[in-house]
């Protein structure tokens, strides 16, 4: 696909700007002895939205770099990148073709709502134990198989609900016994450099769970049923089917948008399961505590809080929350003994984009994600290399993201001997 030079054009000046407000900005707010947590970010959207002219009035006037403050410069900088887009190759579908646009946002709204869930676990586990674990893309593996093996081989007929609730079960279980038995002692004093035992641990738990279950199941890819099917309705009336259509496969609105009957429900999961969370740390005992022990373990001991429990409950609850995830989506997508490590990087990417700690910031993170990806898979019009970049594109959100704000768009910078704060 060959663009008009004004793309080109236009991508220089967001580059050579943006550098020049992000360094710039950065050293004029230290000059002056002002609070630069979000300097370097609102410097280069504003020299790469506005240019030179911008960064004159933002280094005369220094504002304080407030998130509100960026929203602007990030909707320009967005405006101007579509802009040049549409001008380089105005027959492309992502410019053209309303209908695929939608769609796209959609489905891109609905993946990412799924990225977002499994990111909530591995943001729990860091927040509360200090700990990546990477082995989360295993328990989001082993949840689908559970869910496959039961309502497809063990039990065909039952109900998918009693698959993906045993699932959630051995998962949790699974979590509860690895923590008890191998990062226990890094909080007793037994562990001279923790950091990396937790990363050493959690990979060995990685290639065990993986070749484990490639040795039980075998390498041949599996998939579930379709869990529940939309019903046949036309609303309101057979003359006007424009408004909603739905069949068995996938849900049409306004006949432009289709949405897949699978990554549908799981996206509807994926927010009741955040809802839940959300109200578990906010609203019950429990919660309250595993959330004071993310703020200061000392404190939380003091006030008969046991940290050791809290550390075991969190890091058997993200690996259930990532095994959820697996099992929600075994109905999508054909599952294989390795199938977590592509999530499992997104995770890591998630994580960082949202801020470390930060669950609402995850679940943002995971929708920036998925909105990113879908616009640049529609907008490549090999499909095969549209595919084969989806993983390039995470990765360059999280390279721009650890240069313009390393602690995450809602993370913030930790204290000393804390991790995170839920």
């Amino acid at each position: 696909m060959e663009f008009a030079p004004i793309f080109w054009w236009t991508t220089l000046w967001l580059l050579v700007w943006g550098i020049v407000g992000s360094i710039g900005t950065r050293r004029i707010y230290l000059a002056k002895d002002l609070d630069t947590s979000n300097a370097v970010l609102m410097g280069s959207l504003v020299g790469a939205s506005l240019g030179p002219i911008g960064l004159l009035f933002l280094w005369l006037k220094t504002p304080e770099a407030s998130k509100r403050l960026i929203i602007l410069p990030s909707l320009l900088t967005v405006g101007i990148i579509m802009t040049a887009f549409a001008l380089a190759d105005p027959q492309n579908n992502c410019v053209s073709n309303s209908s695929f646009v939608l769609s796209q946002i959609t489905n891109g709204l609905i993946i990412g709502i799924i990225y977002g869930l499994m990111a909530l676990g591995l943001t729990l586990i860091f927040s509360i134990l200090g700990v990546v674990s990477f082995s989360h893309g295993e328990f989001y593996m082993i949840g689908g198989m559970i869910t496959y093996y039961v309502t497809v081989v063990w039990f065909p007929g039952v109900s998918p609900v009693v698959g993906i609730l045993i699932a959630c079960l051995a998962t949790f279980i699974l979590g509860a016994v690895f923590e008890r038995l191998f990062l226990t002692p890094m909080y007793d004093g037994r562990i001279e450099r923790p950091v990396e035992y937790g990363i050493l641990v959690t990979f060995g738990l990685a290639f065990t769970l993986m070749y484990f279950v490639q040795a039980v199941a075998g390498s041949n890819p599996v998939k579930a049923k379709r869990f529940f099917d939309f019903p046949r309705i036309r609303f309101p009336s057979k003359e006007d089917p424009w408004l909603i259509k739905t069949s068995r496969g996938n849900m049409e609105l306004f006949d432009t948008i289709s949405i897949s009957n699978p990554r549908f429900i799981a996206a509807v999961i994926s927010i009741l399961v955040l809802l839940g969370l959300l109200y578990f740390l906010y609203k019950t005992w429990t919660g309250k505590a595993l959330r004071a022990v993310s703020q200061d373990r000392e404190a939380a001991a003091i006030a008969g809080i046991n940290p050791h429990r809290m550390n075991m409950l969190a890091f058997a609850m993200g690996g259930m929350i990532a095994a959820l995830s697996g099992a929600t989506l075994v109905q999508a997508f054909s599952w294989l003994p390795h199938v977590g490590l592509i999530p499992a990087m997104r995770s890591f990417v998630i994580v960082v984009l949202g801020g470390l700690g930060s669950l609402p910031g995850a679940f943002f993170g995971g929708i920036i994600i998925g909105l990113v990806e879908a616009a640049g898979t529609g907008c490549v019009p090999d499909p095969q290399k549209a595919s084969s970049y989806i993983p390039a594109y995470g990765m360059i959100v999280l390279t721009l993201t650890l240069l313009l704000r390393p602690t995450g768009l809602m993370g913030r910078r930790f204290a000393s001997g804390t991790h995170g704060k839920l």
